[in-house]
């Protein structure tokens, strides 16, 4: 019997799989880091990723090369089911919902911030009319 090698983590796939579960599509993400879609869909589907674009791609799914390296998929839908199993009797739907509070106050900036400048193209607008009226 020839002797048994260690499986060599495919990178590509657990960084393909971690993209999916934080629901950030490709193009999304190959933006972030700056390559084009297909670029980023070939870094998936190799087994091996350059360190350099490895640490942008942690830095950008909000993770270290670490955690990407050791993501195991399925001790990952084990504790989804765990969690299941534990959160669920038979006659009770529980639902778990977490949320980032940093995210929803940086969204709620983006919102204030996005007012804010309609408010100002809003008042330019007005000072050039009239500023047009008094040339006339």
């Amino acid at each position: 019997m020839p002797p048994k090698t260690a499986a060599i983590p495919h990178i590509g796939r657990k960084i393909e799989k971690l993209r999916t579960i934080k629901g950030i599509k490709q193009d999304v993400l190959a933006a972030q880091i700056g390559i084009s879609q297909s670029a980023l869909s070939k870094i998936e589907q190799n087994a091996i990723v350059d360190e350099e674009k490895l640490k942008l791609i942690a830095d950008a799914l909000e993770m270290n090369v670490e955690a990407i390296k050791s993501f195991d998929e399925h001790a990952f839908v084990n504790l989804i089911n765990n969690i299941h199993s534990n959160n669920f009797d038979n006659n009770s739907i529980a639902f778990v919902y977490q949320f980032n509070p940093v995210e929803k106050i940086s969204e709620l900036y983006e919102r204030l911030l996005e007012s804010e400048q309609q408010k100002v193209k809003m008042l330019e607008d007005i000072l050039k009319s009239q500023s047009n009226k008094q040339e006339s």
